[in-house]
């Protein structure tokens, strides 16, 4: 269940609440086009702008949606291991198939914290676990010797998304860990390089406008077909470039917005595309020919 392109999904606002029209239309884009896995209330979902109860009826509301016809991933991490419990139990009873936890930021954990924070989580919990590993948002990154011990030690620990940008590392972790613990991408410039080392899949910002060819290039991959897997990722370098010229999920909900998906709408303090940006972005788009004219 845990391989293939899962999307990392925008959560569409509109008049500053959620858009569940919106919502539902994403959903079965995603349904129609092949993607393997969807994720929400992840950084892409824009999660730490949602309350707590706005949480619980986005996610049941994509669960009556998804009917089954994929794995659902909810983002469940916090910095407060109270916090993080309770939203991993209450995901586990809404029958979420996976849990993202993020590495504990701002409090700056040493990776023994980390460790001891992930194997309390693990312990009061059966739901299947993933590590989110991405330094550039927490200031943190939970090391290769760390990831492997935990792989080891917890059997509901069965994966990481890793953002770290660290080919050395992410190569440890395949190289160490249990042949059943999987390494997943989550850095969209990186997904080729990183399924090539033998991750089994990613986790996609860019799968939310190019769902097809995400997915595509996870297929070649896992079965060996390098040739078009490295054609499709040359293919997507300008797209995975541009919807990060600002911080994610701006840019990807700005391309959304273009192609008659959503609203333009986020929550501060996220603010939208600067104009010079938003004609980079159309421009990359038309090339896609995701945009008309």
């Amino acid at each position: 269940m845990l391989q293939g392109s899962y999307v990392a999904l925008v959560t569409p606002f509109k008049n500053n609440e959620i858009d569940y029209n919106a919502f539902e239309k994403l959903l079965q884009f995603h349904l129609d086009s092949g993607t393997d896995g969807i994720l929400l209330c992840g950084t892409t979902g824009e999660s730490p702008a949602l309350a707590s109860d706005e949480r619980e009826r986005l996610v049941q509301f994509g669960r009556r949606v998804i009917d089954g016809a994929c794995p659902m991933m909810v983002g469940t991490g916090s910095n407060n291991i109270h916090h993080t419990i309770s939203s991993t139990i209450k995901a586990q009873g809404w029958g979420v198939d996976f849990a993202l936890v993020i590495t504990p930021y701002y409090n700056k954990p040493t990776q023994a914290g980390m460790y001891h924070y992930f194997k309390h989580l693990a312990s009061q919990s059966d739901i299947p676990i993933v590590i989110y590993n991405v330094p550039g948002r927490t200031g943190v990154n939970i090391n290769a010797e760390t990831t492997v011990q935990l792989a080891r030690e917890c059997t509901n620990i069965v994966g990481i998304k890793e953002a770290s940008g660290n080919l050395v590392q992410v190569t440890q972790i395949l190289r160490d860990a249990p042949a059943d613990f999987v390494v997943m991408s989550g850095e969209d410039a990186l997904n080729y390089p990183i399924m090539a080392c033998g991750a089994k899949g990613v986790i996609s910002v860019t799968a939310n406008v190019l769902p097809q060819q995400v997915h595509d290039l996870t297929v070649f991959t896992n079965k060996g077909k390098h040739d078009k897997a490295r054609k499709l990722h040359l293919s997507l370098l300008e797209m995975n470039k541009i919807l990060f010229c600002e911080t994610n999920p701006i840019p990807v909900k700005e391309a959304l917005h273009s192609m008659g998906m959503i609203e333009r709408e986020m929550r501060m303090p996220l603010w939208p595309l600067q104009d010079a940006n938003r004609l980079k972005l159309n421009n990359v788009l038309k090339s896609y020919g995701l945009l008309q004219g």
